[in-house]
């Protein structure tokens, strides 16, 4: 019988954890950037920021939760994010035991938009489901031609811009550590972008796209978007699920595998389920 204690990460608690999680998770991103990252960026009555375990007052192992209530086909939807998942080797025996405390919350769909290894077959064990993840590349170029799309990057423009939904999102995700937020606007339609920095083989080279207001709008507009891409935050390359962008944009290409994401739910299927409100959001490693 393992001595170690389950008990749910506190406000309190989150110094501890930032420390844990960047000496043995990642430590490019320090103790306080972890610690803040726990904390989301939209207003939520979340009853945990996940679960910890300890022994003899001691973390070794901690798993992040990111909570949000949202709505969904008209009706209120609680979500909860599993975010990060650290265990030290030693306490291995015990990683399910975090997960399933998790699970055992009532009410919530659950979502696991990084899992790895392991990991996938156990959620598969628990009911968890895949999502269509198909994954676009595009290589980021100069623009040729004179721009379409003017590409605005200032908070208080976009919110102007953006209709009550979308201005919504704004709002909840602007003090997110890991999102950025552009506008591809012409005099006649718009989109609104979320993306995040990331790295494929240690390479800091892609944005990832997490939101889209229009796909269709932002295959006309990649041009624009791919050399403010490149130019601005020196990024050569850009991926993009064919879920969150419903199209294939002129020159994109999809990448021969792509990374899992997975969900659990009573009441919504995947067509609900977008990369918002969550750890990819929050945590910018």
């Amino acid at each position: 019988m393992s001595a170690a204690q389950l008990s749910p990460i506190r406000a309190e608690d989150l110094g501890h954890v930032g420390r844990f999680l960047h000496r043995n998770l990642n430590p490019r991103l320090s103790a306080g950037a972890w610690s803040r990252a726990v904390v989301p960026s939209w207003p939520v009555d979340a009853p945990n920021h996940g679960v910890m375990l300890t022994e003899a007052g001691k973390v070794v192992g901690v798993y992040l939760a990111f909570y949000s209530r949202r709505e969904v086909a008209g009706q209120t939807q609680d979500f909860c994010n599993l975010g990060a998942w650290c265990v030290l080797d030693d306490h291995r025996a015990d990683s399910v035991r975090m997960l399933r405390w998790l699970l055992r919350q009532p009410g919530y769909t659950f979502t696991d938009l990084s899992p790895s290894g392991n990991v996938i077959g156990l959620n598969e064990r628990l009911r968890f489901r895949s999502l269509d993840t198909r994954t676009m590349l595009l290589v980021n170029r100069p623009r040729v031609r004179r721009a379409r799309y003017a590409v605005v990057t200032d908070p208080a423009a976009i919110a102007r811009l953006l209709p009550a939904h979308e201005r919504r999102i704004l709002h909840d995700h602007q003090g997110a550590a890991a999102t950025h937020h552009l506008l591809l606007a012409a005099e006649d339609e718009q989109c609104y972008v979320i993306y995040r920095r990331d790295r494929r083989k240690r390479l800091p080279i892609f944005a990832t796209l997490l939101h889209v207001s229009d796909g269709e709008v932002l295959a006309r507009a990649v041009p624009e978007l791919a050399h403010h891409l490149l130019v601005h935050d020196r990024v050569p390359c850009t991926l993009a699920e064919l879920r969150v962008l419903g199209t294939m944009p002129p020159g994109a290409r999809l990448l021969r595998s792509a990374r899992p994401k997975m969900f659990r739910s009573t009441t919504l299927g995947p067509e609900s389920i977008d990369d918002l409100y969550s750890e990819l959001t929050c945590v910018a490693w």
